[in-house]
């Protein structure tokens, strides 16, 4: 039996009073209507609009090439299925970055155009003001640290973060500046799980590890490699709940075999 709290609707209170109760909170990316309403008729509690779509949708190597129109497309989609998650949309590589006044117009036209409930931005002290500046317009910010695939050609590689004590310092010091700020949530990507744990319990705001340890206080997975629909990505933190891949192969195949044995359409199949 899970613990499952009735909550009408997941909001971003809803969220702290779980990490105060101990009840682990559950996330999902999705990216298109169809997917995000089984996520939300199944009850999970966050549905990340994440620019992972940049990489499972579009194909592309890194999270950098999605625009802001592409991840307004895809979160509005999300957001027309959802009735009790809460949906979070990343604002992508380049809409924010470059000053405070851009983030603000980024985060306003995805909450405008969207009707989501929250962004996602990565990153610490660097962008602070972005952060402050949003908040301040009314729009709840999610922080995000350890491993920040927006920020891959800087790293060079994607390997656990913050396994040396100064960029574990950093961590911890940036988490706190984003708490501070006003932050009501951070995921934290890739980290020690021992660093997860001390930043989870230093925080008032709930951590979302991936890859960051079970100490986080909720956690996410690509729905992709959930499903098991991408099969060429096998990190360690990862548990596949469905062969999708396989199963919707062996579908097609068998639709294929009907349609060229004359087997489908059926003689009830047809009008």
């Amino acid at each position: 039996m899970s613990v499952h709290t009735e909550i009408k609707k997941v909001t971003t209170h809803a969220l702290q009073k779980m990490k105060l109760t101990g009840e682990k909170i559950s996330m999902i990316t999705a990216y298109d209507f169809s997917f995000a309403r089984i996520f939300d008729g199944a009850g999970i509690d966050v549905i990340l609009v994440g620019d992972s779509a940049s990489n499972v949708m579009a194909g592309h190597e890194t999270t950098l090439p999605i625009t802001l129109d592409q991840m307004i497309y895809h979160a509005s989609s999300v957001v027309r299925a959802v009735d009790r998650a809460l949906v979070i949309v990343d604002i992508p590589f380049g809409s924010y970055q470059s000053n405070s006044k851009e983030a603000l117009a980024s985060a306003i036209r995805i909450m405008k155009e969207t009707g989501a409930h929250a962004v996602k931005m990565e990153g610490g002290e660097e962008i602070l003001e972005s952060v402050k500046r949003i908040l301040a317009a009314g729009v709840p910010v999610m922080g995000h640290l350890g491993l920040t695939p927006q920020s891959i050609y800087k790293f060079g590689t994607y390997t656990v973060r913050a396994r040396e004590e100064a960029e574990a310092e950093t961590l911890k010091k940036d988490a706190r500046l984003l708490q501070e700020a006003g932050c009501f949530g951070l995921v934290l990507e890739k980290i020690p799980a021992q660093l997860g744990k001390e930043v989870s319990e230093n925080l008032n705001i709930p951590t979302i590890g991936i890859g960051a340890g079970k100490y986080c206080d909720g956690q996410v997975l690509v729905m992709h490699d959930l499903l098991g629909i991408n099969t060429t990505f096998n990190p360690r933190f990862l548990r596949r709940y469905l062969d999708l891949y396989q199963q919707t192969t062996e579908a097609v195949q068998h639709y294929i075999r009907d349609v060229k044995s004359r087997d489908f359409p059926g003689e009830h199949e047809q009008y």
